[in-house]
């Protein structure tokens, strides 16, 4: 039988593809941009017949139809690897729950995973089916050829306008590992907005960063108005030969690469590929990374792995936080009990770009925000609010930087951090943070 044949042998439609989901199943959607659509549809269509299903996925870009209606907790629960601005709202809905994991882990989480929680149905967006016979993840290696092993059942929604992302390995199905074949209305590719343009705070911390990033570079950009100002920031710099090695690939290395800013000759490894685990923004992203073969598409083992990040020289790893204290430790997850992101591969990056030879890591932030009743506030705090998940321990953060200044502390004693974290605070808070430290017995006279 040709590939093409077996095609039509499993081609049905979203209703009769969903028809295989039970009470009580766990079920994998796919990652960002890959979610599927016109099954997500059909399985919202069944709500009535079912009760205590529960989804896996993560970084949702669109609200799924299975979470329309108000009553859809009682029917169906989302389990987050990572979650996007969608489904923190979902949250308040009371059918919406953080899975706490390193994202690098989740290949082998899955391939180890409990028989009674693994995936029984994986359903996600792909492209169309190459001559070869194999549907690609589109910018999701990510994890996706893990849960492809663990999963019963496995249906693939064909989507034209998927980008068909190229690279190492585990970026691929087959047509004969998959159930069902479902083509779907071919909707546009989810795009993540670029954000507003870059504020001035936002130019003042994406100086400071520039200013220490080496010609030959290997970079790792996170998701967020900061990293994206360094990223135009470098576009716009006389910056050469540099290399790409991240968790996210985002629309400022597209702008970087246009610039020829990166070539990847320094690299030692994967010289002249941009390697990342998934792909998100705008459709200039996804035009760009579509069959381009400087790209290369890999699982988020390999990506984040932090044995892998220490071989690249002059690595540098430039993420965002939420909150800061004076230990030096960093929430980038929540503030307090409030769910803002994940763990995701922050604390990989920072540990793999300290282990580099010449690495940096670079956690920035603005170092006030306004709140909803209009108050200013500082993220530079004395201790983190009760509840606020640690992203990186006080031992790992190396440089923090504000619009107020740049420091490295690696290496700094609880008095010497405490004056250099005060010194990136607002001035309105800085006497307030000095006595706070004096009570924690992290101040000494000496200090400015």
């Amino acid at each position: 039988m040709s590939f093409q044949e077996t095609y039509e042998s499993k081609k049905v439609s979203a209703a009769k593809a969903v028809s295989v989901v039970q009470s009580g199943d766990w079920i994998d959607f796919g990652w960002t941009t890959c979610t599927p659509d016109a099954l997500d549809k059909a399985l919202a269509a069944r709500t009535d017949e079912l009760t205590n299903v529960n989804l896996r996925g993560g970084i949702l870009m669109k609200k799924p139809a299975i979470f329309d209606r108000e009553d859809a907790g009682e029917h169906f629960t989302w389990n987050s690897w990572h979650m996007s601005g969608i489904e923190r709202k979902m949250i308040a809905q009371g059918c919406s729950f953080y899975s706490p994991v390193k994202y690098s882990e989740l290949p082998r989480y899955y391939r180890d995973m409990d028989a009674s929680i693994k995936p029984r149905i994986f359903m996600v967006q792909v492209t169309p089916m190459d001559k070869h016979g194999y549907f690609n993840f589109g910018p999701n290696a990510s994890h996706l050829a893990a849960v492809c092993e663990r999963a019963d059942i496995i249906i693939v929604e064909v989507n034209k306008n998927m980008p068909r992302c190229l690279g190492g390995y585990e970026n691929c199905i087959h047509v004969d590992q998959v159930t069902y074949i479902v083509e779907g209305d071919n909707p546009p590719i989810c795009e993540m907005g670029g954000g507003a343009p870059p504020s001035d705070v936002d130019k003042a911390v994406a100086q400071k960063i520039v200013e220490l990033i080496p010609n030959g570079a290997c970079l790792q950009l996170g998701i967020g108005g900061m990293p994206n100002a360094v990223g135009a920031m470098i576009a716009e710099s006389d910056l050469k030969d540099l290399g790409v090695h991240t968790e996210m690939y985002v629309d400022a290395f597209v702008d970087i690469s246009k610039a020829g800013k990166i070539t990847g000759r320094k690299k030692n490894l994967d010289p002249g590929r941009q390697v990342y685990a998934f792909g998100a923004g705008t459709k200039k992203l996804y035009d760009f990374i579509d069959d381009n073969p400087e790209l290369m598409s890999a699982p988020v083992d390999y990506t984040n792995d932090v044995r892998v990040i220490a071989q690249l020289d002059n690595f540098i790893s430039i993420n965002n936080t939420v909150d800061v204290d004076l230990f030096g430790q960093i929430s980038a997850e929540s503030s307090g009990i409030k769910h803002i992101s994940g763990a995701g591969g922050q604390l990989d990056f920072v540990l793999g770009a300290y282990l580099s030879k010449g690495g940096k890591s670079f956690i920035c932030c603005s170092s006030t925000f306004t709140d909803k009743n209009g108050n200013l506030q500082s993220r530079i705090l004395p201790t983190l609010h009760p509840g606020s998940a640690v992203t990186d321990t006080r031992a790992n953060t190396m440089y923090l930087v504000t619009e107020y200044g740049i420091v490295n502390l690696k290496g700094l004693t609880t008095w010497q951090r405490a004056e250099a974290i005060i010194g990136l605070a607002h001035p309105s808070f800085r006497d307030d943070l000095i006595k706070e430290a004096e009570k924690m017995k992290i101040w000494k006279k000496s200090n400015k």
